[in-house]
């Protein structure tokens, strides 16, 4: 559990101090971008590496349950989990669906956790899930505040649209046929 905890510390602080503009600048003044994008990039994998690790010897050892989630909200979760992908591959297009939503890679890491954390009553889960959601609230918060960056506008694509809802629905379906088995250890239905 410790593994676990220390890699979300690593992960989730690494992308909690990017939404404080003044500290990046700062950080990105001292070190030069290439620095700061490098020493980001390490903290990150190392962090990811260290909840998959630690996710995943908690899980060896043993759950420790919390609650007892009723089987329906399985199925919900599933249901729920069903813009998660399109969202996540919405973020790389330049569609209207990111040129709407400004930043769906953060809502898409909101449905993922919220509809594990309804579906797993244990601690290992409530720590993963629970803790990425509260980051995801507040990321999206944040950024919502941020003044518009006219840099940053694009004309949205249709076709770009298509193909990540079409991308992340192959995914979704891929996951509920067996991926999710393979890649994580449980599969969708049990």
């Amino acid at each position: 559990m410790i593994i676990l905890i220390l890699g979300l510390l690593l992960f989730l602080g690494a992308h909690a101090f990017t939404i404080n503009r003044s500290g990046r600048a700062a950080l990105i003044g001292r070190m030069g971008e290439g620095g700061y994008k490098g020493t980001y990039t390490a903290v990150s994998l190392i962090g990811l590496f260290l909840i998959v690790w630690g996710y995943g010897s908690y899980r060896a050892a043993g759950y420790i349950p919390l609650w007892d989630p009723p089987v329906w909200t399985r199925h919900l979760s599933v249901l729920i989990m069903l813009p998660a992908l399109p969202l996540l591959f919405s973020a790389y297009a330049k569609g209207f669906v990111k040129a709407r939503l400004k930043h769906p890679m953060i809502l898409a890491v909101k449905v993922w956790a919220f509809a594990h954390l309804i579906a797993n009553g244990d601690l290992g889960s409530l720590l993963l899930f629970g803790s990425f959601l509260i980051w995801a609230v507040f990321a999206f918060m944040s950024m919502r505040r941020r003044p518009v960056d006219e840099a940053a506008s694009f004309v949205p694509n249709p076709g770009q649209d298509a193909a990540a809802i079409l991308g992340g629905l192959i995914a979704y379906g891929a996951m509920i046929g067996g991926l999710h088995r393979y890649l994580i250890g449980v599969g969708v239905f049990g």
